[in-house]
């Protein structure tokens, strides 16, 4: 069977993959907080026919080079890109947008942390800050070797005449006999990784901690001598989907113009195979 046909039917199945992935860039271009995908390929392997020598200056014999074949490609990487998106104004108080590095961390009825860039919060009728899916979230939370645990989370007295949140995430508010809380002990923690590709999508706008991402640095927002430093909290806006739609169209046609090559070769394969089989008739 010709190789052609196989290296053929690779690039199908890489090409509808990628197209996988654009689709879903597409589909989430007005998800709070979520990060577009980019894929990449590579070859597969090669089959060698002859492989290169050295010259023989004392014969006067030239160096050959290798004889090799491709068998094909594959799906390299998908990786996230975790680049800043568009700032959305929405004059709710609960919903706060990092600008900078970091993610919120939340985490849900069995204590389990997950790491997000959507800040669209809200109080729930005990005063905790929680998320759509009532994921409370972190003030305080540690990380040890390969895990991210809350010990703590961010909560305002439930019949609080007001609040308010800073820059730094600094939730204070004044309750219901007066009493002024400013927010010292109540600082909402994010967390930094040094690879955030490496960190497990998990819906929801979510994000697993694995050990690719690296060492996380937990703290508040503008801490001084941390990775945290430049970060702020905006409050009453959300950080909208990266994806640029004029770069995932363009990726798009290219996608598909290589799903169509690859798709005659295979075709024209086809027709030498039916050559062959016309020979005798």
């Amino acid at each position: 069977m010709m190789r052609s046909l196989y290296s053929g039917v690779s690039g199908l199945r890489t090409h509808q993959l990628r197209m996988d992935v654009i689709g879903d860039n597409i589909a989430n271009v007005n998800t709070v907080g979520f990060k577009r995908s980019a894929v990449t390929f590579k070859d597969v392997f090669y089959q060698t026919l002859r492989g290169g020598s050295a010259g023989d200056s004392a014969n006067g014999i030239g160096g050959t080079n290798p004889q090799q074949i491709g068998l094909g490609v594959t799906l390299g990487s998908i990786d996230v890109v975790h680049t800043q998106g568009a700032a959305a104004s929405t004059g709710n108080g609960t919903d706060l947008m990092i600008q900078g590095d970091g993610f919120f961390i939340v985490a849900d009825a069995s204590g389990n942390a997950y790491l997000t860039r959507s800040g669209a919060f809200h109080f729930d009728d005990e005063g905790y800050l929680v998320n759509a899916d009532g994921f409370k979230v972190a003030k305080d939370a540690t990380f040890d070797t390969d895990k991210i645990t809350v010990n703590d989370y961010i909560k305002i007295d439930k019949d609080a005449q007001s609040y308010s949140i800073d820059k730094e995430g600094k939730v204070s508010f004044i309750a219901k006999d007066g009493t002024n809380n400013d927010g010292t002990n109540n600082q909402i923690k994010l967390a930094k990784v040094i690879n955030p590709a490496g960190l497990e999508k998990v819906g929801s706008s979510l994000y697993k901690y694995t050990v690719a991402a690296g060492e996380a640095t937990v703290g508040g927002a503008g801490t001084k001598d941390t990775s945290l430093a430049n970060t702020t909290i905006i409050p009453s806006a959300l950080e909208m989907s990266n994806v640029d739609l004029a770069q995932e169209f363009t990726d798009m046609i290219i996608t598909e113009r290589g799903f169509q090559a690859n798709a005659r070769t295979i075709t024209t394969s086809d027709q030498m195979l039916q050559e062959l089989v016309n020979l005798k008739r």
